[in-house]
């Protein structure tokens, strides 16, 4: 196969974090798994990817920036299983590449930092490869290589179901403001949703996103937004990190509108009302002295897109 670019040149994809405005989750599954009904919003915190050619058969990844050393380099990295997946679907043996990944998108942390690089890795390879690929064909490649990815491939505001991997658009209209909590350590997934499974109530509430939350998209009120966010696995990401809670009371206090751990966690999200109460609130939570970092970033903001 021959390549549409020069040897050494490099194809670069930037991917963006998520939070999860609310997140509903039922129990597990017989598949392992477990249903749920959340609503994404993609958030200006990104990780790039860079592609190059590498002889055939040849795949090989290399991390850097924030955390780095917490991302594995053989065959359990997502970009890697990614690129892999989308040469045995649509290309060659021939085939093969060299990614680079420069990190900010926290490790671990509840923002989908491995499913945004591997929707990274299926567009940064689609092009790098000239393989005649649709946006579809690359959504449902995402579908096997993890809930989140999907999503991270379109960005936005959407809705996701059954393993948060259908999605549906959610009109959504301004600009919203977040301060991002960074903690030390992680948290895994497993371990947060094998928490919840042995806290769930038979009485949990029912997987349906409040209609309230709906609205306060439709009309860009980051107020009645905040009043709205809710996230089932936060029992149980606050059992696994109590201090976690020491960090939502303080932004609370510090004047947000809202406040949720993302996702599993251990990364908490604050909204607030424009960009100064962001200064404002990052600047209170920075002297407090209670997370690792904290980050201003707005959504929502498009998924995986080429940089060059």
């Amino acid at each position: 196969m021959a390549s549409p670019l020069t040897e050494g040149e490099v194809v670069r994809v930037r991917a963006s974090g998520k939070v999860n405005l609310v997140l509903r989750s039922g129990p597990r599954r017989p598949d392992g798994y477990h249903t749920l009904a959340t609503v994404f919003q993609a958030v200006s915190v990104y990780d790039e990817l860079d592609a190059r050619w590498a002889g055939p058969g040849q795949f090989s990844v290399a991390v850097q920036g924030e955390q780095a050393d917490l991302v594995p380099t053989d065959d359990t990295n997502l970009a890697l299983r990614a690129a892999k997946l989308l040469a045995r679907r649509f290309g060659s043996e021939e085939l093969g590449c060299a990614l680079t990944i420069r990190k900010a998108i926290p490790v671990t942390g509840g923002m989908a930092g491995g499913s945004a690089d591997a929707a990274a890795a299926l567009l940064a390879c689609s092009v790098l490869w000239d393989l005649d690929t649709a946006p579809d064909d690359l959504v449902t490649l995402g579908t096997r290589l993890g809930a989140d990815v999907p999503f991270c491939l379109t960005g936005g505001t959407a809705l996701g179901s059954d393993r948060g991997d259908r999605l549906a658009p959610v009109l959504s209209r301004g600009t919203y403001h977040w301060v991002l909590a960074f903690s030390e350590g992680e948290l895994s997934t497993p371990a947060v949703f094998g928490r919840f499974d042995e806290l769930r109530r038979d009485d949990a509430a029912a997987l349906e996103v409040p209609a309230g939350l709906l609205n306060a998209l439709i009309a860009g009120d980051p107020a009645s937004l905040g009043a709205c966010l809710v996230n089932d696995l936060e029992p149980a990401a606050l059992s696994l990190r109590p201090g976690l809670q020491q960090v939502l009371a303080a932004g609370r206090d510090l004047g947000a509108l809202g406040g949720i751990v993302s996702g599993s966690g251990p990364t908490v999200a604050f909204l607030v009302g424009d960009e100064s109460a962001a200064i404002d609130l990052s600047v209170g939570l920075a002297s407090h002295g209670i997370c690792r970092s904290v980050k201003r970033v707005y959504g929502p903001v498009p998924g995986v897109r080429l940089i060059s």
